[in-house]
């Protein structure tokens, strides 16, 4: 084959791209940002919101609807389980979002995957477990399942016109926009979902509570719903820390947060702390992992093992602890650290007539019985309509009562088939549709026995058509048949309550303070940034200090073990620690690299170690722009112990000097130009930002800076008075001849 140059390459591309180039392809367009918010991204945000994340006051999402009802037209309902594979299979019709995604709801509805408070698939094989990350589902084609009994409540009345019937996503059948549920189960099951810009969170209640909720709130709409909704149900169980203000401000604004902890039971034979239920928010695998955690880091030194022990009896975390461990001090410490107590945000976020509104219970159980009381309206029309039709019908067939052979002898003399129905209308004076009905009734029901018993029922009808037209004059009635509904709900499923309600002013709150152990010792802190913490003990019996070469001790203190510490960085950034963190040393080692030991970031390091026990005195920084800067220690205290401060002095001029002071005292500052001026830290007033620039102490001359700054040794100036200044910034003096040599020999 010939080859080709690069000329006739080039020439080819270009004529392949002038044949195959697409009208505008590669323009720039401008557009504004709320134009392509409203034509891009808006129809998409609410796609989500109305078709995927948030659920309807039916208590289901599209997703989930549209399994349940597919379910429900196959027959698994009342019949035998199916392949979960030819489930998934049908819903596709309704749902075309793939299989993976389909199963993966169905699993969360389901009874084997322990989620819900009252389950609404009934599954047969391995469907996972909410509480285990690692638990996963086996693959569809191996599982079966069927609809749970409770689901009978969402389709009893669908095929009464109770609600809307829509197209599905090609047109080729009919779905349900809502289920009719005769009971609130958008609170009676948890349901979680994130949409574009909003989300919804709604803790599961128990399911009698609720509908006594709801029955008290339909006899008074200003029944305080606190009194019989205790509080959220879930169905891991687990201790709830009831806090009465919290709840209300949930109840109230569908806002807000409550505890949830897991139970434990301590088998003192073995030393074993068990955990069989834990919070809805996270899983065992979680739980064990962060426990590793805090084991590894030494802020927990109880415990011997953790194991996960969880089979098919259910959840349990095995924890084994050292003899004579005080089982609930460890676990109070354990809730304080793990998610062994976690918190569940409640955000009651619902589709109320295609707008996203968040409710609080009362308002949202408002919303439900409006929605079920057109549902019964609607369903109660739809009886009275097909009552009224049946005995219009049983109206004509009464005529034909008065003269059966007549009616006999007219389509017998009928010579068409088309004119039968005219001629009984015009026989017997009955309509078309009366007409059609008698003429299609069998030879052998032509007898006085058929009709008569047929005829019987014209009194009945008469009867059920009042009541069903008094029920849609007096909404009374409605809300009876909707208690009366909800009281055979709570006799069908009603269980006891899963989740324990405790009581946060039952539990002591107070943290548990680390046990540590508090003994002299002496900790030497070097230029090059390592730490040596020594016993007095250790120190007698030791030689000289090891440091790497060019290093030198910087700073040192006799202390205690209980201390704290506060490393200084370059970058303008405190850690903060404990001096227990740090293991014994000796004298012949090297001692911990702080920059390691705390894990700065790179290129940071440590320049100056302060040492506190309750956070008085204060810290003083001194600039090379002159200024001094002096924080009240009080500053760098924090309650939630965090180990790195920010912005701990300022960064706006280059450091020189860095002292702690319990008290004021007289410092000496040096500039670059040889002058000494003496201040008493007294007139420099304290601040509590820390990265305040500070104010000015030294007065310079260009090119010159403030070098360095130190306490005043008693006695070192022959006149301190000279060194001295009225108002500051001050320029300082230069040394006299007397004061050289004394700082020469000094």
């Amino acid at each position: 084959m010939a080859k080709r140059n690069k000329k006739d390459i080039n020439s080819s591309l270009r004529q392949l791209d002038d044949k195959t180039h697409i009208f505008g392809a590669g323009d720039v367009a401008n557009q504004s940002i709320v134009d392509a918010l409203e034509v891009n991204f808006m129809p998409y945000a609410m796609s989500v919101i109305m078709s995927r994340a948030i659920p309807e006051i039916d208590g289901f999402k599209p997703s989930h609807r549209k399994i349940l009802y597919m379910m429900y037209k196959m027959g698994l309902l009342t019949g035998a389980r199916a392949k979960s594979a030819k489930i998934v299979g049908q819903v596709m019709q309704l749902n075309p979002h793939g299989d993976a995604a389909i199963y993966d709801t169905m699993v969360r509805l389901s009874k084997g995957y322990e989620a819900l408070l009252h389950p609404y698939v009934d599954s047969k094989g391995n469907f996972g477990k909410a509480f285990s990350r690692d638990m996963m589902w086996a693959a569809s084609r191996y599982t079966e399942a069927k609809l749970e009994k409770i689901c009978t409540e969402f389709f009893v009345d669908i095929d009464k016109n109770t609600v809307d019937m829509v197209d599905n996503f090609d047109n080729t059948m009919k779905e349900p926009a809502l289920l009719p549920v005769n009971f609130p189960s958008v609170l009676v099951n948890a349901n979680t979902g994130i949409a574009a810009g909003m989300a919804s969170s709604i803790c599961s209640f128990n399911l009698e509570e609720v509908c006594k909720t709801t029955i008290e709130l339909i006899r008074n709409p200003k029944h305080d719903v606190t009194e019989t909704l205790l509080a959220p149900d879930f169905a891991g169980g687990g201790l709830l820390v009831y806090n009465r203000e919290n709840m209300e401000e949930i109840y109230r604004t569908g806002r807000g947060g409550f505890k949830v902890r897991a139970r434990y039971n301590f088998d003192k034979s073995n030393n074993c702390i068990e955990v069989t239920e834990i919070p809805p928010t996270t899983t065992c695998e979680a739980i064990i992992d962060r426990i590793i955690e805090k084991v590894k880091a030494g802020s927990i030194k109880e415990i011997n093992d953790i194991r996960d022990e969880t089979d098919l009896g259910g959840l349990k975390i095995a924890i084994d602890v050292k003899k004579g461990t005080d089982a609930d001090k460890l676990m109070k410490k354990l809730y304080d650290s793990t998610p062994l107590q976690d918190t569940f945000s409640c955000n009651f976020n619902v589709l109320i007539k295609g707008n996203p509104r968040v409710l609080g219970v009362k308002e949202l159980l408002g919303e439900w019985i409006e929605f079920r009381s057109d549902c019964v309206r609607r369903r109660t029309a739809f009886d009275l309509k097909r009552a009224s039709d049946r005995l219009h019908l049983l109206r004509g067939l009464e005529k034909i009562l008065l003269d059966i052979d007549k009616a006999i002898k007219i389509i017998r003399n009928t010579e068409e088939e088309s004119e039968v129905v005219p001629n009984l209308m015009i026989g017997f004076k009955i309509d078309k549709i009366q007409a059609e009905y008698v003429a299609e009734i069998k030879l052998r029901h032509l007898n006085k026995e058929y009709i008569i018993k047929r005829l019987q029922d014209i009194d009945k009808l008469e009867e059920a058509i009042k009541d069903l037209n008094d029920i849609l004059e007096t909404p009374k009635r409605i809300k009876q048949i909707i208690i009366l509904e909800l009281k055979e709900v709570i006799k069908k499923y009603a269980k006891p309550r899963k989740t324990e309600i405790v009581y946060s002013t039952e539990i002591d709150e107070t943290p548990v303070e680390e046990e540590i152990p508090d003994y002299p010792v002496h900790i030497f802190f070097t230029k090059d940034g390592y730490f040596k913490k020594i016993t007095p003990l250790s120190l007698r019996m030791s030689g000289a200090q090891k440091l790497k070469d060019g290093d030198e001790i910087s700073q040192t203190f006799e202390t205690t073990n209980a201390k704290e510490l506060l490393f200084f960085t370059n970058k303008c950034q405190v850690y903060k620690t404990n001096i227990s963190a740090f293991e014994d040393s000796k004298a012949s080692v090297l001692g911990d690299y702080i920059p390691a030991k705390l894990e700065m970031e790179d290129g940071e390091l440590p320049v100056f170690m302060a040492l506190t026990g309750d956070y008085s005195g204060y810290m003083i920084f001194f600039f090379e722009n002159g200024k001094a800067a002096k924080i009240d220690m009080k500053a760098y205290q924090t309650v939630t112990k965090r180990k790195k401060l920010i912005k701990a002095y300022s960064d706006k001029s280059p450091l020189s000097a860095i002292l702690q002071l319990t008290e004021d005292k007289e410092l000496v500052v040096i500039s670059s130009s040889g002058r000494h001026l003496l201040i008493n830290t007294a007139v420099i007033l304290p601040k509590t930002t820390k990265d305040t620039i500070g104010v000015g102490v030294l007065t310079l001359k260009k090119g010159h800076r403030l070098m360095t700054a130190r306490e005043y040794r008693e006695g070192e100036f022959t006149k301190p008075h000279r060194y001295k200044a009225k108002n500051l910034p001050a320029a300082g003096a230069l040394l006299s001849s007397e004061d050289e040599e004394e700082q020469i020999t000094f």
